[in-house]
């Protein structure tokens, strides 16, 4: 791994998103519009309070999961990763390049559905703002991290989409949005002991209490996740599609 090869990666990705709209549009202005989107179908100020810590931890996760995931897909496709893996770019100055790239523009996104929610839609905190950013870009980069692993088990773009139900819904169930964990069945309880994105759900609850409790520690297991997911990425990532 070499520094300046991996900022040169990250450097050069967000030079492509640059020239690329309609990704950055779907990253970063998408999850505001679906957030007042909400706001204005709720209609009720304390039932959107209540779903607003819900979906600023969903969006980076889900957003960052499928565009990272595709984007990867595509330059092992077209041959781009083949010619990158000949020059003195290791595996993880790739997938770390991706991450910071990546990670830029979720902290633009968060930093924008925040900052409408908060001002515009009137969200209500019980403590402060930076739990939450620290939640939302967590997620983020976890969502990066599983979306660069999932990318080396597809062959094409489409089977690079089809993962997002299989790791996105399991997660959403067992999380604890819709029922507490502790209500569930031991066996699904056990399920959900292990899947990342319910020590996510439960920081963000957290966060919007004021960030006390076990908050560090859940985000810990989210940060480990994540590192874990790029070293796995590391060790399965092909340099072209057969």
């Amino acid at each position: 791994m070499s520094i300046p090869i991996t900022l040169a990666t990250a450097r050069r990705i967000l030079t492509q998103l640059r020239h690329d709209r309609r990704t950055v549009g779907m990253m970063v202005l998408v999850p505001t519009l679906v957030m007042a989107l909400l706001y204005y179908v709720i209609g009720d100020q304390r039932s959107f309070n209540a779903w607003t810590p819900v979906l600023l931890c969903v969006f980076p996760f889900l957003v960052m999961f499928l565009v990272t995931s595709v984007a990867t897909l595509r330059e092992r496709t077209s041959g781009t990763l083949e010619r990158l893996m000949a020059s003195p770019l290791g595996k993880l100055d790739l997938l770390l390049g991706y991450g910071l790239a990546f990670g830029l523009m979720a902290a633009v996104q968060v930093a924008l559905v925040l900052a409408v929610s908060l001002t515009w839609l009137g969200f209500e905190l019980g403590g402060p703002v930076w739990p939450l950013v620290v939640v939302a870009l967590g997620n983020a980069l976890l969502g990066i991290a599983l979306g660069l692993l999932c990318s080396a088990f597809a062959r094409t773009e489409f089977q690079a989409v089809q993962f997002m139900p299989v790791v996105m819904i399991p997660q959403l169930l067992l999380g604890g949005i819709l029922v507490p964990r502790d209500r569930m069945a031991t066996v699904l309880e056990w399920i959900s002991n292990v899947l990342p994105m319910s020590y996510a759900i439960e920081a963000m609850k957290l966060a919007v209490a004021g960030a006390g409790g076990d908050f560090w520690r859940d985000m810990a297991v989210v940060a480990g996740s994540a590192v874990l997911a790029l070293v796995l990425g590391a060790a399965t990532l092909r340099r072209r599609t057969p």
